[in-house]
């Protein structure tokens, strides 16, 4: 275990020496990650195994593959973005040259969830290195085979005054608060986001929110039922429901409800065969402690899918629970979970009066034909990002920011925003020193004054 300390003292040090501004060192650090991932692939996916139960299919696509995705991304781009941006200059600042400058903060503190281990770990990782600061790494501990993984990648990859791994768990994560960063970015949940962003306004540190929420999942009766049900159960079922943009809930027209349940049978069969306790492509729940949360959940629902488990392997059936209300116990915190509650709707509006007063979610998705209610659900519902016919694919690209707001976080990253978040953006206006206009200098005369409101 690294003294924090001292690995703080260390990386200010470091920091302060300049290396990290130079743009190819950045470059050269990015490249050093890749490669490290794609040696050692097969190490990420035995630990991802071993942590959460997931398929090497599923651990590559959703942690591997983005991180790689993200770092080539970056890579291409990185010298064009370091650059000055020159702006326009106004008549008032004449004559001059106007123009942004982005810095790196400095010292960054990651502290990252077990949904993600790895990739939740990495990909803000990425951000702070293109931007040139250094960083401190604090994996979850209920992810320890991924976390351990972390901590040597780190190790053989950068010295600890550039980048560092801190394991631990509770007594760790204080410590870590306790020091003053110059930039902390939390993936987690709102509670825990509440503690962090509390504990770093004692230093005024900015901070970046990455939480949840409860994402709903609406579908009228426009939508194409068998696509909508098999893009669904894709998405709820993903790393068994241990997703902060997973559906949480369904919303659906009651016209719709008999025909999607039975398409989305379906789909569990055909996904993971008749008995997904026994599927080697459906991962478990992280630990006995929400395991017995997301039981505790379904508790006195009507389930009329699914609802088996298993106490040894940790695994819980994909399960549906029918004639939920919002009221429910279920519908008060996010299940985070293969758990997936209904409640029918006749018209479209009840959708904006049930969710309008209701915390904004991380994610929202529509399914739907009628490009009336698309275009409504979009203007009218706040929510993070989102879908419309499919679930989750949104964040899987660099080209667009990811990010929650209001109590599903805030600030983003990915791609340019990833960049953007972990840097300062300095506005310079650099004036001629051939000219000075008398104008602004006092004593001030009527005329300058009828010249100042016509420029």
């Amino acid at each position: 275990m690294p003294n924090i300390s001292k690995v703080i003292e260390d990386q200010q040090a470091f920091f302060s020496s300049g290396k990290t501004r130079n743009v190819e060192f950045r470059l050269r650090q990015l490249a050093t990650l890749a490669d490290w991932i794609k040696k050692y692939d097969e190490n990420i996916l035995a630990a991802l195994k071993k942590d959460l139960g997931k398929s090497r299919f599923e651990g590559y696509a959703t942690e591997i593959g983005i991180v790689l995705d993200e770092i080539k991304y970056i890579r291409k781009r990185l010298r064009s973005w370091t650059k000055d941006q020159r702006v326009p200059t106004t008549i008032k600042q004449f004559p001059a040259k106007c123009f942004r400058r982005y810095e790196p903060y400095g010292r960054v503190l990651i502290i990252s969830p077990w949904n993600y281990p790895f990739q939740l770990a990495v990909t803000p990782l990425v951000g702070a290195l293109c931007a040139g600061n250094t960083a401190v790494i604090k994996p979850s501990e209920y992810s320890p085979a991924t976390s351990k993984l972390l901590a040597r990648m780190i190790q053989e990859c950068f010295k600890e005054e550039y980048i560092a791994v801190v394991e631990g768990g509770k007594e760790q994560n204080i410590e870590l608060l306790s020091h003053k960063f110059d930039y902390i970015f939390f993936t987690g949940s709102t509670p825990i986001g509440r503690i962090v962003m509390s504990t770093a306004a004692k230093f005024l540190t900015p901070v970046t929110l990455e939480l949840g929420g409860k994402s709903p999942c609406i579908v009228d009766e426009s939508a194409d039922i068998k696509l909508t049900a098999r893009r669904i159960t894709w998405g709820k079922f993903l790393n068994a429901g241990q997703t902060c943009v997973a559906p949480d809930y369904l919303l659906i027209h009651c016209s719709m409800k008999e025909a999607f349940v039975e398409a989305f049978k379906k789909c569990i069969a055909a996904f993971y065969g008749l008995n997904p306790l026994e599927s080697p492509d459906y991962p478990r729940i992280i630990n006995r402690g929400h395991f017995d949360r997301i039981l505790g959940l379904i508790k006195n629902e009507k389930v009329i899918v699914g609802g088996d488990f298993n106490p040894t392997t940790l695994k819980i059936e994909p399960t549906v629970l029918d004639e939920v209300s919002f009221d429910s116990l279920i519908m008060n915190e996010e299940i985070f979970g293969p758990v997936l509650p209904i409640i029918t709707f006749e018209d479209i509006n009840q959708i904006k009066v049930w969710l309008t007063d209701r915390p904004k979610p991380l994610a929202c998705y529509i399914f739907t034909r009628n490009r009336k209610t698309e275009e409504m659900l979009l203007n009218e519902l706040s929510f993070g990002g989102g879908c419309v016919n499919d679930t989750i694919v949104h964040l899987a690209t660099s080209h667009m920011p990811f990010g929650g707001v209001g109590e599903s976080g805030m600030g983003s990253y990915h791609g340019k925003r990833s960049f953007e978040t972990f840097s300062h953006c300095k506005s310079i206006v650099k004036k001629s020193s051939l000219i000075d206009i008398p104008i602004r200098y006092p004593p001030f005369k009527e005329i300058s004054y009828w010249l100042l409101k016509r420029i």
